[in-house]
C-alpha cells in the first residue's frame, strides 16, 4: 500500500476536506451560541393508601390507583387545561402570536408526567406509587412555576374525582332507597286492598269455613227430617179430619211441645258455656225457642177456654194442625237461610284457591322488594362511610414528597457536546467527500498504473507544476469560501430559527431519537 501516495491526494483534496470540516463547525458552533437555555424543573409526588383500615371501613371509591394517574393525566394534558395554564403563567408572553393548536402542542411537549412502582408481579412485592411531574421552560422561575402548577392541578383533580364518585354513589343509593321505600308502600297497600276486598274468601279462614259448611249441612239435614216426620204428622191429621173421626185432646195436650221446649233450653243452656252468641247454631236454638214458647203460650190459652175469633174453640186435630203448619213454616225459612248460607261459603270456598295465588304473588313480590330494600339500606350506609372518608381525605390520597425549586443550570442544550458533535461530523463529511472523490476518479496517475492498465513500462514522469497565479487563485477561492460558510452558516440557521421554525424542539426531537437509537444498539442493560 502506497502511503505517501494516498497521502499527497488528501494533501491535493484537502481544500474540500476543510471545507465541509469548516462548515460542520460552524453549524456546530451557530447551534450551541443560538440554541436558547431550557430550563427543566420536577416535583414528586407518592399515592398514598388508605389511612383507615379496610376491614373497619372502606371507601366506596373503586378506582385503581394507576387507572386513576392515567385518568388526571389525559385531563391535564386537555387542551383547555393546557391553554389555561399558559395563559395564567404566561408562558408565551413576549413571544410572536402562535395559533392555540400549536401552544397545545409545543405544552404537551414540553410537560412531562411518569409513573413509577405498582404492582411488582406474583413473586415481587408492591412497590410505592411514585409521579415525577416536569415541565421545560426557558427560564428556570418559569419551568418551576408551571411544574407547581401542574402538582395543584394533579391534587385537586384526584380530591374531587374520589369526592364526586363517592358522593355519586351515595347518590344513588339513596335515591334506591326512597324508590324501593315507595314501591313496598305500594305493594303494602295493595294486599291490605286486596284483603279487605276478599275478607271472606282468603286462605287462612278456609277451614274456619269449610267446618261451618260441614254444620250447617248437618243442620239442614235435620230440618229435612223434621219437615219430613211433620208433613206425615199433617197429613195423618187431614185425613182423620176428612173422615169425620174424633180426636180426643189428651189432658196433657201440649205436653209434646212443652217437653221439646224444656229439651231445648236445657241444651240452649249446656251450649252457652262452650258456644257464643253469635254462633249460627245458638241462633238458630234461640229462634226454636222463640216459636216452640209461642206455641206452647197458644195451646195454654186454648185448654183455659180461649175462644177464636168466631166465638167458636178450635178442636184438638185443628190445633195440632195449626201447629205442626207453624212448624213446617219455620222450618222452611231455616232452610231457605241455611242454603243462602251455604251458597255463600260455596262461593267462598271456590274462590279461596284464586285468591290464594294471588294473594301469594303480591307477598312474594313484596317480601323480594323488601330483601331489595335492606340489601339497598345497606348498601347506603356504607356508601355514607365512603363519602365521610373522602369528604376527610382519608382514603387513598396523592400527597407532595418534594415541591418544584427553581433550577440554577439549564438542562439542555449542552453547548460543548454540540460544537464537538458540529467538528466530529465536519471531520466525517470532509473524509467522506475525499474518498468519493477520489473513488469516482478514474484517471491514471501513477506509472504502475500505467502498467497495470496498458501493460507498458514507462521510462519517466514528469509531475504537473502550478503556477504561482494558479497557486494564489487557488488560495483565493478556499479562503472565500471557507468565509462565506462562516458567514452563510449561522446566517441560515438564525433565519430559520426565526423565520421558519423553532430549531429548539427539531434538535431536541433529534437528540431524543439518537438517544433511542444508542440505546437500542447498546441492549436493554444499558443505561441511558
Amino acid at each position: 500500500m502506497d502511503i505517501g501516495f494516498y497521502l499527497r491526494i488528501f494533501l491535493r483534496r484537502l481544500p474540500y476536506f476543510l471545507v465541509i470540516l469548516v462548515l460542520g463547525t460552524a453549524a456546530g458552533l451557530s447551534l450551541a451560541v443560538m440554541l436558547p437555555p431550557v430550563y427543566n424543573s420536577q416535583a414528586t409526588l407518592i399515592v398514598e393508601s388508605e389511612q383507615i383500615p379496610e376491614d373497619l371501613a372502606s371507601s366506596t371509591v373503586r378506582t385503581g390507583a394507576i387507572e386513576q394517574i392515567s385518568i388526571i393525566r389525559q385531563r391535564l394534558l386537555s387542551r383547555s387545561v393546557l391553554l389555561e395554564i399558559a395563559n395564567e403563567q404566561e408562558v408565551y408572553a413576549g413571544e410572536p402570536p402562535m395559533p392555540a393548536d400549536e401552544k397545545v402542542e409545543d405544552m404537551r411537549r414540553r410537560t412531562s408526567i411518569q409513573t413509577t412502582g405498582g404492582s411488582g408481579g406474583p413473586r415481587s412485592p408492591d412497590l410505592a406509587i411514585v409521579i415525577t411531574v416536569g415541565f421545560s421552560a426557558p427560564t428556570g422561575p418559569m419551568a418551576a412555576d408551571v411544574t407547581n402548577a401542574l402538582v395543584t392541578l394533579i391534587l385537586q383533580q384526584n380530591v374531587e374525582m374520589r369526592r364526586t364518585t363517592a358522593g355519586q354513589t351515595l347518590d344513588f343509593f339513596t335515591d334506591e332507597v326512597s324508590r324501593l321505600d315507595r314501591e313496598l308502600s305500594t305493594m303494602s297497600q295493595r294486599i291490605l286492598d286486596f284483603r279487605a276486598g276478599n275478607l271472606n274468601a282468603l286462605p287462612d279462614s278456609l277451614e274456619f269455613r269449610r267446618s261451618q259448611q260441614g254444620d250447617l249441612q248437618e243442620r239442614l239435614s235435620q230440618l229435612q227430617r223434621e219437615e219430613a216426620t211433620l208433613r206425615d204428622r199433617r197429613d195423618r191429621l187431614q185425613q182423620l179430619i176428612e173422615s169425620g173421626a174424633a180426636v180426643d185432646q189428651p189432658a196433657d195436650a201440649g205436653t209434646e211441645e212443652a217437653q221439646q221446649l224444656r229439651d231445648l233450653k236445657n241444651r240452649y243452656a249446656n251450649s252457652i258455656a262452650v258456644l257464643s252468641e253469635d254462633n249460627p247454631k245458638m241462633t238458630v236454638m234461640k229462634r226454636r225457642i222463640a216459636a216452640l214458647e209461642e206455641i206452647v203460650t197458644e195451646q195454654q190459652a186454648t185448654a183455659a177456654g180461649v175462644e177464636t175469633e168466631g166465638g167458636q174453640a178450635p178442636s184438638a186435630a185443628e190445633i195440632q194442625l195449626s201447629d205442626i203448619e207453624g212448624q213446617l213454616d219455620y222450618i222452611a225459612d231455616q232452610k231457605d237461610v241455611l242454603s243462602e248460607r251455604m251458597a255463600a261459603l260455596e262461593e267462598t270456598i271456590e274462590a279461596t284457591p284464586g285468591n290464594a295465588s294471588t294473594l301469594a304473588t303480591l307477598e312474594r313480590d313484596y317480601q323480594n322488594t323488601q330483601e331489595q330494600y335492606n340489601r339497598a339500606v345497606a348498601a347506603r350506609a356504607r356508601a355514607e362511610t365512603g363519602d365521610v372518608i373522602e369528604s376527610m381525605s382519608k382514603g387513598q390520597r396523592i400527597s407532595v414528597v418534594e415541591q418544584a425549586s427553581t433550577p440554577s443550570e439549564p438542562d439542555s442544550p449542552d453547548r460543548p457536546i454540540i460544537a464537538l458533535a458540529g467538528i466530529g461530523g465536519g471531520f466525517a463529511g470532509g473524509l467522506a467527500l475525499v474518498l468519493l472523490l477520489e473513488l469516482l476518479n478514474n484517471a491514471i496517475r501513477r506509472p504502475v498504473e500505467i502498467t497495470n492498465k496498458l501493460g507498458i513500462a514507462p521510462f519517466a514522469t514528469i509531475p504537473y507544476l502550478r503556477t504561482a497565479a494558479e497557486i494564489r487563485r487557488r488560495r483565493s477561492i478556499i479562503l472565500g469560501t471557507v468565509i462565506a460558510i462562516c458567514v452563510a452558516v449561522p446566517a441560515g440557521l438564525w433565519l430559520i430559527d426565526t423565520q421558519v421554525t423553532p430549531l429548539v424542539p427539531l434538535f431536541d426531537d433529534l437528540m431524543s431519537r439518537l438517544s433511542i437509537a444508542a440505546r437500542d444498539v447498546a441492549g436493554p442493560g444499558a443505561v441511558a
